[in-house]
């Protein structure tokens, strides 16, 4: 081999170890991807949010959301979510979102979701205009936007993705079942959510995404939920 192909592919070699190199510092999607957290010490991230009610009535409806400790007779050294609202409008929407890396770009998903939640609404209970427990609904989905209430017609919030209304499905959101703890006592209980079918998605060209879970309620009085624990299993679907 010669002086001058030597150098040549000497210098070849080198340009691609640096292109490899370069390829290695990217981060790779994983599949599956797992999201599981637990509200010890903080919120993990999660946020919390209302809709379908009037503009500048916070205080009326009664919304908060924040870090709690699970309630009793429950273990009240542990530490949840909890997300609270009195629903005047027989239409409060109450959701908690956090958004997810990791994901490969342009590709479909599906999400299997696995809830641990506080509630005390009783089993066949009936309460103000419906029932606290069989009316008001779970819905799970995966989301390319920030999820968030806006400003709509006749000065109510209203959100900017597609969650359905009360048990239906929308076009962004699963129903996965409803808030009844149970038992025949209005006490918490930890309840089980789970997706029998899986929630399908795909993901814009940048690969990011936003998990929301949420309350869709009938119920006209006030729900009260800790979450304890969120897991979300996130799979290639291609």
């Amino acid at each position: 081999m010669t002086r001058l192909m030597r150098t040549a592919w000497l210098a070849t070699w080198v340009l691609l170890s640096m292109a490899c190199d370069k390829d290695n510092d990217l981060p790779k999607p994983v599949d599956p991807l797992i999201v599981e957290d637990h509200f010890e010490e903080n919120t993990q991230n999660w946020q919390g949010g209302f809709s379908d009610y009037p503009e500048g009535e916070e205080d009326f409806y009664e919304l908060d959301f924040g870090h709690s400790t699970l309630p009793p007779p429950l273990d009240t050294t542990a530490g949840a979510l909890k997300i609270t609202g009195n629903n005047h409008s027989d239409d409060l929407f109450m959701f908690v979102y956090k958004p997810v890396e990791g994901l490969a770009p342009n590709t479909n998903y599906h999400a299997y979701f696995d809830l641990t939640i506080a509630s005390d609404a009783a089993d066949d209970s009936f309460g103000v205009g419906s029932s606290p427990a069989h009316s008001v609904y779970l819905k799970a989905g995966v989301v390319r936007i920030e999820p968030k209430p806006q400003v709509g017609d006749q000065g109510f919030y209203w959100m900017n993705i597609d969650k359905g209304n009360q048990s239906q499905d929308g076009e962004q959101m699963m129903n996965i079942g409803d808030v009844a703890n149970g038992t025949d006592q209005f006490e918490y209980a930890l309840i089980k959510r789970r997706n029998d079918q899986p929630f399908s998605f795909r993901t814009g060209s940048d690969g990011d995404a936003w998990l929301i879970i949420g309350t869709d309620s009938g119920f006209e009085s006030t729900t009260t939920l800790y979450f304890d624990r969120i897991e979300v299993r996130l799979e290639k679907a291609d």
